[in-house]
């Protein structure tokens, strides 16, 4: 092991160390060690893994390194191009530059440029253990990567409109990111853009206030997964506390394709077991395909809970929406679907939602959409309706409880269909404490009513 201050690093707070380090990278036996102290940088240290071979930079958590320049303080550079088969990596590669590990401190940038670490071309970098603190990026990655582990790390108040975790124009394939808080960056906790990503998973991580609260700041989001400009697929976001407050556009999670037909650039995504809560959305999806949300408690959206606008195979079931009892604002809540096809919402549990008003909109409003299941859910309370449909083709509202239990409801319509809704069936529904049960505003041509239970308010 060798510490750096064997290279000539002070520590001491006042002293550029970048060039002591640097001779520590490049002369040292590949373990790199910070003692307590404070380390200066004035620019990026560089590690060519073809020169230096395996390489641990770590301390026990003791250790500052503060970025005055711009740019990353460690650049870890690999030149791995092929996937993750172990067949495709060169002999060099799989012995010299396997597993680059960076754990133990704390990176401070003092530029607003500054960045925390970034890795390109890397095979099985490790970060673990450290905390990034007023960069303007956290962890950058770019070019190409391959099985990243981000594990146990606080990347925290960020500088500027700061992303936490950013895969910026990178193809890598199997990300893990775990255990980690990645809080209070102005534009994005984590972010994919102009990527090529497989196999990405968000686990248990507390991921909040990740919000543009200045003005002129752009839209924010806590996960923010931008096809727009590439392919991302195959992702899970389970078990995390994902949380913010309103700000435009904002999101606690927003996944987004490309405008193309098939809505592929994005998807085969699973959102399982979170607590998404206190934006203008809890959760976007965008032009995307097959996703599957379940198992989450979405909360206090001021916009709305579930916004699903030009997707396909959307499957949304037995989440709760509600407000936070410990918080009050604006809040509406609720559920939109535009422009999509092949949704099956089931099992859902919202009530108080604010979302809609006497003429349009609804808990749960879908519009100009096709292939459309609403079953077994329960709506309660909804100040303007449970259920609207808006030039909907072939759908199915079944077996749904819809009632407004307040003592001077307010619900107008249990389920109401606007515009021509052809191929649609209401049956087997339970509603309660509006002025009507169901309303068809247009002939019903091709809609079956069928078994609606209706009874007076509990109120």
């Amino acid at each position: 092991m060798a510490s750096v201050r064997d290279f000539g690093a002070a520590g001491d707070g006042s002293t550029d160390d970048t060039e002591a380090i640097r001779h520590a990278v490049e002369a040292g036996d590949g373990s790199i060690a910070f003692d307590r102290g404070t380390y200066l940088l004035s620019s990026p240290v560089e590690v060519d893994l073809s020169r230096s071979g395996p390489i641990s930079i770590r301390g026990d958590g003791t250790a500052r390194v503060v970025m005055r320049g711009e740019g990353p303080a460690f650049r870890v550079v690999g030149s791995h191009e092929g996937t993750a088969d172990p067949g495709s990596q060169t002999p060099s590669v799989a012995t010299r530059e396997r597993m680059p590990t960076v754990s133990g401190i704390e990176i401070f940038g003092e530029h607003d440029g500054a960045v925390g670490v970034e890795l390109t071309g890397t095979v099985q970098a490790t970060l673990q253990g450290i905390h990034i603190r007023q960069c303007l990026i956290g962890v950058h990655l770019t070019r190409r990567n391959r099985n990243l582990l981000l594990d146990a790390c606080h990347i925290y108040d960020g500088r500027g409109p700061a992303i936490g975790v950013y895969f910026d124009g990178v193809n890598l394939h199997q990300a893990i990111i775990s255990a980690c808080h990645i809080s209070y960056q102005r534009h994005a906790g984590i972010k994919v853009a102009r990527s090529e990503v497989r196999n990405l998973q968000i686990t248990g991580n507390d991921i909040e206030y990740n919000d543009a609260d200045r003005e002129g700041d752009p839209d924010s989001a806590d996960v923010w997964i931008d096809a727009r400009e590439g392919t991302v697929r195959e992702g899970t976001i389970a078990s995390n506390t994902i949380q913010a407050k309103p700000s435009p556009d904002g999101s606690n999670v927003r996944i987004e394709g490309p405008e193309r037909d098939d809505a592929a650039g994005a998807g085969l995504w699973t959102i399982v077991g979170n607590v998404l809560q206190d934006q203008e959305r809890n959760l976007w999806l965008r032009r995307c395909r097959a996703v599957a949300v379940s198992g989450n408690s979405f909360a206090s959206a001021e916009r709305h809970s579930v916004d699903i606008d030009g997707c396909r195979i959307i499957n949304l079931g037995a989440n709760t929406i509600d407000h936070n009892p410990d918080y009050r604002g604006s809040y509406r809540d609720g559920i939109v679907v535009r422009r999509s096809s092949a949704v099956s919402m089931t099992g859902l549990i919202l009530e108080g939602v604010r979302s809609g008003r006497p003429d349009r909109g609804a808990a749960i409003a879908v519009r100009d959409s096709e292939a459309v299941t609403i079953g077994h859910c329960q709506v309660l309370d909804p100040t303007a309706r449970g259920v609207e449909l808006d030039g909907v083709r072939g759908a199915i509202v079944e077996g749904c409880t819809v009632i407004d239990r307040r003592p001077e409801p307010s619900m107008t319509e249990a389920i109401r269909l606007r515009g021509r809704c052809p191929g649609v069936s209401i049956r087997g529904n339970v509603v309660s404490g509006g002025e009507a049960a169901i309303v068809v505003d247009r002939g019903g041509d091709g809609v079956s009513v069928d078994g609606t239970v209706a009874f007076p308010g509990a109120g």
